[in-house]
């Protein structure tokens, strides 16, 4: 199921797999579910308006957005007994790409681009253009309904180091997807020398729900940047529960000459898909945490 209903028989076989695990789907057009004391739900929006644009420059701090800013699109997980939210929003992943601020990567062409300034300005690359975040989601605990949150310092919220792993080849068993969407936070053509591109999708079974907010960064004939956060959530027979999440934080890197060096293709157009590429990006860092959740 991706994030709607299917049609004919389809549509019957879904229904009976939502029944028979004690799930339903929102109501009122809405796009999500309720599953096992989870509310999950996307919003898929147009671009920023320009005056929006002008907005979020001011709260950032900023001239420079990308081109395609999702800004009213999101994602949530709530568990409505404890009242944990794990969301996703450009303007949280914006401000990470602000705050970390990398140095920005080095283009043979950059003199010759003229993009993200006025004709009258020269063009001077020096910000992070990509729009590289280290954002991995934003937590909270919300009162009452899914609409009412508290501030985000009023959560003792926070994730910690584990040993525990993500079981990736458990989720890749023949179990019934009861709900699936992805949802894009902004993306960037980087004037047509590559692709910027943030992304969350989230997937739903019987037994949990699973997610990955992806970073993907391609600028043709430099460099590659892959930064996945995943998360996983088991569900547990007793919805009063504390919920059990893990998250799990890889970023990989590669410049387009050293991957050469070690026989793979140098034309950009071998690199469109990063699912397909991204075992041979070498890892920069990898964590696994836990949520901590307060008793």
């Amino acid at each position: 199921m991706a994030g709607g209903h299917g049609g004919g028989e389809e549509w019957k076989e879904e229904e009976t797999e939502l029944k028979a695990s004690g799930a339903e789907l929102l109501p009122d057009g809405r796009c999500g579910i309720r599953l096992k004391g989870w509310h999950i739900e996307s919003s898929k929006r147009p671009i920023l308006s320009s005056s929006a644009v002008h907005q979020w420059e001011q709260k950032l701090g900023t001239s420079h957005l990308p081109e395609m800013v999702f800004g009213d699109s999101s994602l949530f997980l709530l568990h409505v007994e404890s009242g944990i939210k794990i969301h996703f929003n450009a303007l949280d992943a914006l401000r990470g790409w602000k705050l970390e601020a990398l140095p920005p990567v080095e283009v043979p062409a950059a003199a010759q681009w003229k993009f993200r300034s006025k004709p009258s300005q020269q063009v001077i690359l020096d910000y992070d253009y990509t729009f590289t975040t280290p954002y991995c989601g934003s937590e909270t605990v919300v009162q009452n309904s899914p609409r009412e949150s508290v501030q985000d310092g009023c959560s003792s919220l926070h994730w910690e180091d584990c040993d525990q792993q993500i079981d990736l080849a458990a989720l890749s068993s023949r179990e019934p997807i009861l709900f699936y969407d992805e949802v894009v936070l902004y993306e960037d053509e980087l004037a047509d020398s590559g692709v910027s591109l943030l992304t969350v999708k989230v997937r739903v079974m019987p037994s949990c729900w699973f997610l990955l907010l992806r970073f993907w960064l391609r600028v043709d004939g430099v460099l590659m940047r892959l930064r996945d956060t995943r998360m996983h959530c088991a569900f547990v027979t007793n919805e009063n529960a504390r919920p059990v999440i893990l998250r799990e934080s890889c970023w990989r890197e590669a410049t387009f000459q050293s991957l050469t060096a070690k026989g793979f293709p140098s034309d950009s157009a071998a690199y469109a898909d990063p699912n397909h590429i991204s075992q041979r990006i070498p890892i920069v860092t990898h964590k696994t945490q836990r949520l901590h959740i307060p008793l």
